[in-house]
């Protein structure tokens, strides 16, 4: 299966798209199961029914921070379209964006109305085209790191209006005593990397996708990243364990 999928900028050969073929399926009732691999080649295996879980699934912070959606809205890496259908269900006019082809095709199957293949990367909104963006899913992760953090923080203020907000989830690093991530994050330290950017790969069957940095951050480096994009946290939203999610708002700009 070497065809391509082309989204707008984009073209993603299916053999890379390890997490929308995992998504395909199990849409398809194939019992199957998602593997991550990290650089220094640390296995983690989950089961993707979280993916395709209801509101009422959610831990408590997670459908807490959907209180704070508002107007138009980007979900960005939809995935298969849960975030979306909630709020399209609940009245918002929802654009999920996911960089899998597969993914967008699920979401569309799923019922999302609108769905598109972009990467974070490639967004190109006219100004004031959204009014809340949401990471969840840990998403927040997709940053990568530090700098592309911050150049995509102030492209997220180009395309939201003024009274935007940013809804994240994302993980404190530190929060753990597996000795494994614990090395990993020492391991970053010493080559200039922050402690929770990791490197690592998606797998399923005979699919792998490309190598990514996804970042997970402590609400300290979060702030620290946030300063001079022209936002900042408005709140946290904790959870019973290292998850959390940043409710993020727009700095409004001094009229001189």
């Amino acid at each position: 299966m070497n065809r391509l999928f082309k989204g707008r900028n984009i073209a993603l050969k299916a053999e890379r798209d390890a997490f929308g073929q995992m998504l395909w399926a199990h849409c398809n009732g194939t019992e199957v199961f998602e593997v991550w691999e990290r650089s220094d080649g640390y296995i983690s295996v989950d089961l993707p029914k979280r993916y395709f879980s209801e509101f009422e699934e959610w831990d408590f912070h997670q459908r807490k921070a959907m209180d704070f959606v508002r107007g138009r809205v980007l979900d960005v890496g939809c995935g298969a379209g849960r975030h979306s259908l909630y709020l399209q269900a609940r009245g918002f006019d929802v654009l999920g964006i996911d960089v899998s082809p597969l993914a967008v095709k699920v979401c569309r199957l799923r019922g999302v109305k609108k769905a598109r293949v972009t990467s974070i990367e490639e967004l190109n909104f006219t100004p004031g085209s959204f009014d809340s963006i949401i990471m969840m899913g840990n998403n927040f992760s997709l940053f990568g790191g530090f700098k592309k953090a911050r150049r995509l923080l102030k492209k997220f203020r180009s395309i939201t209006s003024e009274r935007a907000l940013i809804i994240a989830e994302t993980r404190d690093p530190y929060k753990t005593d597996n000795p494994s991530y614990l090395k990993y994050y020492e391991f970053n330290k010493k080559r200039g990397r922050m402690s929770g950017q990791l490197r690592g790969r998606i797998r399923f069957q005979g699919y792998r996708s490309k190598w990514f940095d996804w970042l997970m951050v402590s609400k300290e480096e979060m702030a620290e990243i946030l300063k001079e994009t022209g936002w900042k946290v408005k709140e946290f939203i904790e959870s019973e364990d290292s998850q959390y999610v940043a409710i993020i708002e727009k700095c409004i700009e001094q009229k001189k």
